[in-house]
């Protein structure tokens, strides 16, 4: 049997360009040579699950090995095998898929979704690597003869017979000189173990050295002996593909560690099992969430029947989980033709609606269940919960009744909890409820103080984006407004519409005014002269909430808040009127000694925001101890 011929390509099956530029990447050409190995292998055990085959189909294993010397890699199974006349329907034939129609041949007796093929393209990602390719391959059937087929990646090929025992295929490339950074143990492996981790036939790559028992010593101690084994790269059956209810706590955590080595446990996870109406699999982990958002993304992978495909899942998993970590199998996912990213459709949109449905559930059980445990895990969930109800309205409607608050004095609160406990303490003239609340409680503990000496309570929002979420609570809960406490004298930030008579006239507040701007001397501070209690601070420093706000956001976030950050900023700066400081400073023997007092005052409030630094500061500190030692 000898024969020559022409490649048939379909060009209405697919792109012209294939071999250099299919895939971006080209170490995945072994994934794509190892899952055609493996369909191999799927579809023997299929035919002798449907008694198509009646002999015993033996070790299926299937090995990846590689001949430096010679430039070869190959990749052998024992699976299905190919006649002649296959080789030509199936490999001349570009983007004509066995796979395709393997399914379609047995979709009434039964399941035949284990086989990963799909497009029939993946054995040409071989010729970006190689110069040539050969295939040897006997196929099942018991009459059958071994064929050989050979091609230097254009559409000429020669195929012949060929002298093979057991049954399968064996893909055999010679090395490109531009690609023998593939001729190397450590290199495959990590391709291997990078994309083939988890599939389903066992896959051999050499062997390893392993010290097992044999015997014991004179002493009754066992001895070890060093033995040859083979090297197995994949789990054939990982987590994600067994029932949630034969699984143990141990059993999450152990698979964890096997995917990210060096993290430190999760909080919790979730199981996912769905075959309706769309098949989807996998397990996500709440890690503990750091501040370094874009270092924490990137940890789902996607898989494909256990073919690993991405790590860029932006489309699957919501914008607000890209901070999960775990892994996601579905065969329903759209792919492009060289299963190396996802193509939307309406499954990803279900799917996508799905894991956000599921995310909820599981956040609303714990909560019920353990509440304790729950709000011991906020301060790593509520970054999730937060974003997630910022993205997304049809979470946030269901996240309302777990999102927690917690105040300075570390209490937990849900939003209608909260509501409860400072709708009447807290409520302005104009009947609005004002929430306080602190970014950062050590730098405005005096403006904390302050307003606990109301009676009033003060949350604290201090992480990475709750300048955001501030914005977002007030469109949502009626009647509210979210103000930082540090943002006006607690007089005006909860106007309960109450006047203090002044103890200056009118005479005397322009003059205090006239000494305090002569001593301050900084054009960014607007200075008024309040009637404020006594007991309250003589000078306060304040932003406005607004302008304030929009620099916070600006300065996470940017986008349309990109310009608010580059504008001067500017202060209000009160004087309370009412204070004993200020009437020293009116009642003070020279226009020197009350420029004294109207800068210490002034450098006070400046202090308290951590706003004095550098010579201000050192001058603040020697003319404290010069007015000590009066």
């Amino acid at each position: 049997m000898a024969e020559k011929g022409t490649i048939s390509i379909h060009t209405e099956n697919i792109f012209p360009i294939i071999k250099k530029f299919l895939y971006s990447d080209h170490e995945i050409f072994l994934r794509e040579l190892v899952s055609n190995a493996v369909d191999a292998t799927q579809k023997l055990k299929r035919l002798s699950s449907l008694g198509e085959i009646t002999s015993e189909i033996g070790d299926t294993t299937i090995e990846v090995s590689f001949d430096k010397e010679k430039k070869t890699i190959t990749v052998s199974d024992r699976g299905i095998g190919m006649t002649a006349e296959e080789i030509k329907k199936y490999i001349n034939q570009i983007a004509f898929s066995g796979a395709t129609e393997f399914v379609e041949k047995f979709k009434d007796k039964g399941d035949a979704k284990d086989i990963i093929g799909k497009f029939g393209l993946g054995f040409y990602s071989a010729f970006m690597v190689a110069s040539q390719v050969e295939i040897i391959s006997k196929s099942h059937q018991e009459v059958a003869e071994a064929a050989r087929w050979i091609c230097d990646g254009s559409t000429e090929f020669e195929i012949t017979e060929a002298t093979k025992e057991t049954r399968g295929t064996d893909v055999i490339l010679h090395v490109a000189e531009d690609s023998e950074e593939f001729l190397d143990e450590w290199k495959l492996k990590s391709i291997l173990d990078k994309y083939c981790k988890f599939l389903p036939v066992p896959i051999k790559f050499g062997t390893k050295e392993e010290q097992v028992e044999d015997g014991k010593d004179d002493e009754g101690k066992p001895k070890y002996k060093s033995v040859t084994k083979d090297r197995i790269i994949n789990d054939t059956d990982p987590l994600w593909t067994k029932a949630p209810s034969d699984l143990k706590d141990e059993d999450y955590l152990n698979f964890y560690k096997e995917l990210y080595p060096m993290s430190e446990d999760p909080l919790f996870w979730i199981h996912l099992n769905v075959d309706y109406p769309f098949n989807l699999t996998g397990i996500l982990y709440f890690p503990k969430v750091k501040n370094d958002f874009e270092v924490q993304k990137n940890k789902i992978q996607l898989y494909s029947r256990q073919v690993f495909i991405t790590d860029e899942v932006k489309d699957v998993v919501p914008e607000f989980l890209m901070l999960l970590h775990g892994v996601i199998d579905s065969p329903d996912i759209p792919l492009n033709v060289s299963r190396s990213y996802l193509q939307s459709d309406g499954n990803v949109k279900k799917i996508n609606n799905h894991i956000t449905k599921k995310v909820a559930d599981k956040l609303e059980e714990l909560f019920k269940q353990d509440r304790e445990s729950y709000q011991s895990k906020w301060n790593d969930i509520g970054v999730f919960v937060k974003y997630g109800m910022l993205s997304e309205d049809k979470f946030y409607d269901k996240a309302k009744n777990f999102a927690l608050f917690t105040n300075t004095e570390n209490q937990f609160f849900t939003f209608e909890e909260y509501k409860e406990k400072v709708k009447e303490t807290q409520k302005d003239k104009d009947d609005n409820v004002i929430y306080l609340y602190t970014t950062d409680a050590g730098k405005q503990d005096a403006y904390i103080q302050s307003a606990k000496n109301k009676g009033y309570d003060v949350l604290l929002l201090d992480g990475v984006i709750d300048s955001h979420y501030v914005n977002f609570l007030e469109q949502k809960i009626e009647k509210t407004q979210l103000k930082r406490v540090d943002a006006e004298n607690i007089e005006k930030i909860i106007d309960k519409g109450e006047t203090i008579a002044s103890v200056l006239s009118k005479e005397e507040e322009e003059k205090v005014k006239e000494i305090f701007e002569k001593a301050v001397n900084n054009p960014s501070m607007n200075i008024s002269i309040e009637s404020l209690s006594p007991d309250d601070m003589p000078v306060t420093i304040t932003m406005s909430e607004f302008m304030r706000r929009m620099k916070d956001m600006a300065k996470n976030g940017g986008g349309p808040y990109a310009m608010m950050g580059s504008m001067p900023d500017q202060f209000e700066m009160s004087v309370n009127g009412n204070h004993n400081i200020v009437g020293k400073i009116l009642n003070a023997d020279n226009e020197e000694k009350k420029a004294q007092l109207a800068k210490q005052a002034y450098d006070l409030a400046m202090l308290s925001q951590n706003m004095l630094q550098g010579k201000d500061l050192t001058n603040f500190i020697k003319r404290s101890i010069e007015m000590a030692a009066e």
